[in-house]
C-alpha cells in the first residue's frame, strides 16, 4: 500500500489508507485510545475503540508506546466534525511501530519553544525542529529559494556550482578558514565572487548559485554566522550598477509577492509579521547624504572615520528614515568610498559603483558593477597589496571580458528578517564562533 500524506487524507474518505509519522500525543482512556499522529504535512487523530476484540493487539501496542516514537497506521478515513484536526480521523486496523522513543520525557520541550533556552534547543536541534513553529521556517525558506530560482530562470540565468576549496585567502576583507590540503594549504570560500566573474569571462553572461559561504569572523550577534547559505548572481553587458540594483529590486518584489500568496497568512499567525510587497521602486540615497539625514532627523552623530561605511545603528535608522520619508521597508545606499570596498568594484572619481541594500534595518546585500578592464583591475589589486595573491583571478580578464556586475543575498538572513527571528533559528544547523555541533 502506498503511503498517503496527512494533508491529502480529505481525498480518501471511507477508504483504507496507510499513514506514517511521529506520535505526538497519546490519550489512553477507559473505553478508547486516541493517538495524534504527525507527519511533515500535518496531524491526524487515530481512534481505537477498546470494546472491539479485533483491536486488542493494537491497544496493547499503544499502551506501551512513548510520545515521539514513529508508527505506520493502516486504517479507514472517516468524517468526524468534532475533531479539531480537519474534521476527520482514522479508524485503524493495524499499527506497526517503526521506531521507539526510549525516554518518556525529552531533554527539551518541543511543544513550547519558550520553555527551553535557545542554546539547549540547538544542542538537540533534531528534536527542536519537530514542532510546527520551526518546521514552517524551513518550508518558507525552501519556497523563498524556489521563487528566486524561478525568477532567475525566467530571466535566462543558468545555475552553476563553484568550488568551496580555494587556493588564496584574499577574496575579500573578511577572515578565512584555513584547511590542510594534502601537502599545502587551502581556504574555505567566502563567496563564489572570483568564479562567478570567471563565468562572465567565459561568456556565460547570466549565472547564479545557491551554496555555502564561510566567514571566519568572531561575531556574536543575532545576524552573523560563520557558515551560511548564499544566493549569488552575476550578469554581463550592464551599463552601470543601476542595472544591478534594478534586477535585485525586481527579484525581491517578485519573491515577496509570491511568498505572500503562499505563506502570508501563516507568517502573520505564527510569527506575527506582515509580508509587505513594495509598491514602488526602492528609494536610493548616497552614503554621505544618509548620514546628514540621520543627524538632522534623529541627532545621530558619528565621527568622519565611521562615515566611510554603514554602522549597525545607521542601518537601523536608515530603515526608520525610509519608512517615514518613502513608506518603504527597503533602501539602497550608494557612493561608498573605495577604501571600504573590494578591489574588484568599479570606481568613478574614487567612488565605488555599487551599493548596500537595507531591509528592515539590516544590510542584506552588497552589490556593484565590477571592474572588468584588465589594466585597471590589476592596478586596483596592487593598490590593496593583493596583486600577487590574486594573480590567478587577474588572468580571467587578460583575454577580454564583458562589463558585468552582481550581488549576493544570505538566504538565512533573508528568512530571519521576513519572519522576525534570529539567524540561529533560521539556519538548519547554526554555525558560529562558539558552536560547531551537532
Amino acid at each position: 500500500m502506498k503511503r498517503v500524506y496527512i494533508k491529502d487524507l480529505h481525498k480518501y474518505y471511507d477508504e483504507e489508507v496507510m499513514v506514517s509519522g511521529f506520535v505526538e500525543n497519546i490519550r489512553d482512556l477507559q473505553w478508547v485510545q486516541f493517538i495524534v499522529l504527525r507527519d511533515v504535512t500535518g496531524k491526524v487523530q487515530i481512534t481505537i475503540e477498546k470494546s472491539e476484540d479485533n483491536n486488542k493487539e493494537m491497544i496493547e501496542v499503544v499502551s506501551h508506546l512513548n510520545n515521539e516514537s514513529t508508527i505506520t497506521v493502516v486504517g479507514r478515513v472517516v468524517e468526524a466534525p468534532k475533531v479539531k484536526m480537519g474534521g476527520k480521523e482514522i479508524i485503524p486496523v493495524d499499527i506497526h511501530v517503526t521506531s521507539t522513543c526510549e525516554v518518556s520525557e525529552l531533554p527539551i520541550n518541543i511543544k513550547n519553544k519558550e520553555a527551553s533556552l535557545l542554546d539547549a534547543r540547538l544542542d538537540y536541534r533534531w528534536l527542536d525542529l519537530r514542532n510546527d513553529y520551526n518546521m514552517t521556517i524551513f518550508k518558507i525558506q525552501s519556497k523563498l529559494v524556489e521563487i528566486m530560482r524561478e525568477f532567475l530562470y525566467q530571466k535566462d540565468f543558468i545555475e552553476i556550482h563553484t568550488p568551496k576549496l580555494i587556493g588564496t585567502a584574499s577574496e575579500s576583507g573578511s577572515e578565512v578558514f584555513e584547511v590542510k590540503y594534502f601537502n599545502t594549504k587551502a581556504y574555505l570560500a567566502q563567496s563564489p565572487q572570483f568564479y562567478k566573474q570567471m563565468a562572465m569571462a567565459s561568456g556565460m553572461e547570466r549565472i547564479f548559485e545557491v551554496g555555502p559561504v564561510f566567514r571566519a569572523e568572531n561575531s556574536n550577534t543575532n545576524r552573523h554566522a560563520t557558515e551560511f547559505t548564499g544566493l549569488d548572481i552575476e550578469f554581463s553587458y550592464i551599463s552601470s550598477y543601476e542595472d544591478v540594483m534594478m534586477l535585485e529590486e525586481e527579484m525581491l518584489i517578485y519573491t515577496l509577492k509570491k511568498i505572500k500568496e503562499v505563506y502570508g497568512d501563516e507568517i502573520a499567525s505564527i510569527y506575527g509579521k506582515e509580508v509587505v510587497v513594495p509598491k514602488n521602486n526602492f528609494p536610493r540615497i548616497k552614503l554621505k547624504d544618509l548620514y546628514e539625514e540621520l543627524e538632522k532627523r534623529y541627532n545621530y552623530k558619528v565621527n568622519d572615520e565611521a562615515k566611510v561605511d554603514l554602522t549597525s545603528e545607521a542601518e537601523k535608522l536608515s530603515y526608520k528614515y525610509a519608512m517615514e520619508v518613502y513608506d518603504s521597508e527597503f533602501i539602497f545606499v550608494t557612493d561608498f568610498p573605495k577604501d571600504k570596498r573590494a578591489f574588484y568594484h568599479m570606481r568613478k572619481d574614487g567612488i565605488t559603483q555599487g551599493y548596500d541594500l537595507i531591509w528592515r534595518g539590516v544590510e542584506i546585500t552588497t552589490g556593484a558593477q565590477r571592474e572588468h578592464r584588465y589594466d585597471i583591475l590589476k592596478e586596483q589589486a596592487k593598490e590593496k597589496g593583493l596583486d600577487k595573491d590574486v594573480k590567478f583571478y587577474l588572468e580571467f580578464f587578460k583575454y577580454g571580458c564583458p562589463p558585468h556586475g552582481g550581488y549576493g543575498l544570505g538566504v538565512d538572513r533573508l528568512t530571519m528578517l521576513l519572519l522576525g527571528l534570529t539567524i540561529k533559528e533560521t539556519e538548519f544547523l547554526f554555525r558560529g564562533p562558539n558552536r560547531l555541533n551537532p
